[in-house]
């Protein structure tokens, strides 16, 4: 527990004991110790060096759809990137520069608009920018990691530096950007016909939320697909369709998503989670790697 005057002097841009449930796609855990957000790149700056002297931990959340917060809560520091220097959007020819903490459907939607084509197969993908590269979020074959110049970043001292494409590296759900936070990416894409982009895109829409829990549902996906199989078929095939316990249940829609119901804590899911682990290793000889980060 951090010393009540820890963060002296940013009594504008934090809160103390923050439920995170609110912030988060399965809309369960406890609360953040501190939950800050910075209103631009110095107050980010301050923030990260006051937590870095008084040894608080830091966590950067985005829109919460791949983390599962604990029932008990996140002791020290929680950053949300969600004030306007973080979410800009700036076309420039076939270049898009994009915050950190603009959300990856805004981004899209303005590329396609622009008739620039690249990112319209990621369209339904929940989160920010800065989650979708760090996780290099993808679908199909096509990952965000793959139109990247470059990223601008903030270590967890507070320093601001630029990588350059060829200082980064992005693979299956992962990349090496590994700082606190990305403030800014920047992405090379190609010129196409906006119209016939934005049908492209629709389509990629719909075939996506018709294979996902509905819309009003809190719910997460779960764990990473292994090489040349659907995560969600194997616990299928594993026969755990509408598996329970507690309130948490995988999704008859879509196995690799676990759905929480009213009543549901995160100690259900996390129950869920390893009886599924368990069950798909035992039946099918196949161990699931989690996608979903515990916090």
């Amino acid at each position: 527990m951090a010393s009540s005057t820890a963060l002296k002097g940013f009594e504008k841009i934090v809160r103390r004991d923050e439920p995170l449930a609110m912030h988060t796609w399965f809309q369960l855990g406890g609360p953040a110790e501190y939950f800050a957000e910075p209103e631009d790149v110095d107050q980010l700056i301050a923030i990260i060096r006051r937590c870095h002297e008084e040894q608080l931990p830091m966590r950067l959340l985005g829109r919460g759809s791949n983390i599962l917060v604990r029932d008990e809560g996140v002791p020290g520091v929680v950053i949300r990137l969600s004030g306007a220097a973080f979410t800009k959007i700036d076309v420039d020819g076939c270049s898009l520069a994009v915050g950190g903490g603009a959300a990856m459907g805004h981004a899209i939607t303005t590329a396609v608009h622009r008739g620039l084509a690249g990112l319209e197969a990621l369209i339904g993908i929940p989160g920010t920018i800065g989650g979708g590269l760090v996780g290099n979020a993808g679908v199909h074959g096509t990952d965000i990691g793959q139109w990247v110049t470059h990223a601008t970043v903030i270590s967890p001292t507070g320093e601001v530096y630029r990588r350059e494409r060829d200082e980064l590296d992005f693979s299956y759900r992962e990349s090496n950007l590994d700082e606190l936070a990305i403030l800014e990416a920047g992405f090379e894409l190609d010129e196409d016909d906006a119209t016939e982009l934005a049908r492209r895109m629709q389509k990629h829409w719909i075939v996506k939320k018709a294979a996902q829990p509905m819309g009003h549902q809190c719910a997460g996906c779960v764990f990473k697909n292994p090489r040349g199989a659907g995560a969600g078929e194997l616990i299928e095939e594993a026969g755990l369709k509408g598996t329970r316990i507690g309130g948490a249940v995988v999704s008859d829609r879509h196995a690799n998503f676990i759905i929480a119901e009213p009543e549901c804590t995160s100690q259900d899911v996390l129950r869920l989670i390893e009886l599924i682990r368990g069950q798909v290793d035992e039946r099918l000889g196949i161990e699931l790697e989690q996608e979903l980060e515990i916090w």
